[in-house]
């Protein structure tokens, strides 16, 4: 499904671009939000590659304020601002960054960009230029936001696609996948490696119900303790009650499922279900 989806770094840039025309200010540049931070990666303008790929941690700076607010920000002189941290003034000013504005994307609830605006001298940010940014972040908003939708719609009809290859009744489907994840939280607590192993295949004969050999062969491979964490996304554990259920601490059940999402090119956790569910990993 991800194949499917045009890259959001793509509608970044072009809003960027669209910036460098409408607010005038020489450099405009954006940062990716994800796992509390925010990663500096797109540039218009920069004299150096000193703040590629900065990863800018939440509360931090101004985008990190930014991010955590979900509020616009401007600055008279960013090394001056008593109103950000000092984790960052070194590389801003090696780039001769003063005046300011960030405002944050917000879509589906969070957020996902920040986009910034610089200038190489000090002066206030003005309506015009604020104006520029807070559009062009709506304007993007409203992009990412469809493309969300897209996504949510097409996962449904997975979903369904799914499930009519089991061929089971809903209230039967729910039961068989309460006992999937039941028995590898079982089997995570058992010291027996050969009663451990005899439930793992329980498991994994119950994930193929319905699927034909070449289908279960496809798609990429979790590992056990992946497929652990992610059977119990799927019963509707947080991550929390994850690593309750499996002995893990809840930023290991992030790793993993960071993992999980890495191999099979999802975005979110709902995501990476239903896509383990229609390779047959899941129930």
């Amino acid at each position: 499904m991800q194949d499917l989806r045009p890259r959001d770094s793509d509608a970044t840039m072009a809003t960027l671009r669209h910036l460098r025309t409408t607010s005038t200010l020489p450099v405009v540049f954006a940062g990716a939000c994800g796992d509390g931070t925010v990663t500096l990666n797109q540039f218009l303008g920069t004299r150096t590659r000193g703040m590629n790929g900065l990863r800018v941690r939440s509360g931090t700076g101004l985008g990190g304020k930014v991010m955590d607010t979900k509020r616009p920000t401007t600055l008279e002189d960013y090394s001056r601002s008593t109103a950000i941290t000092k984790d960052y003034t070194h590389i801003v000013s090696q780039e001769g960054l003063r005046a300011m504005v960030a405002v944050p994307v917000i879509a589906s609830g969070r957020a996902r960009t920040v986009l910034y605006g610089a200038a190489h001298v000090s002066s206030g940010i003005g309506d015009q230029v604020k104006t520029s940014f807070l559009e062009a972040a709506r304007t993007l908003s409203r992009e990412l936001e469809v493309r969300d939708e897209v996504d949510r719609r097409v996962s449904m009809s997975e979903v369904a696609r799914a499930e009519q290859v089991h061929g089971l009744e809903p209230a039967d489907l729910a039961r068989l996948r309460e006992v999937h994840g039941e028995l590898r939280a079982i089997a995570a607590a058992v010291d027996d490696p050969d009663l451990r192993a005899r439930l793992m295949t329980a498991g994994a004969q119950i994930a193929g119900l319905g699927l034909s050999r070449r289908q279960a062969a496809a798609g990429p491979v979790l590992s056990p303790r992946e497929l652990d964490v992610l059977a119990q996304v799927a019963l509707g554990c947080s991550n929390a009650e994850a690593a309750t259920r499996l002995g893990l601490s809840a930023e290991t059940v992030k790793a993993y499922l960071r993992s999980v999402a890495h191999k099979l090119e999802t975005s979110t956790r709902m995501e990476s279900v239903t896509r383990a569910r229609v390779l047959g990993l899941l129930p």
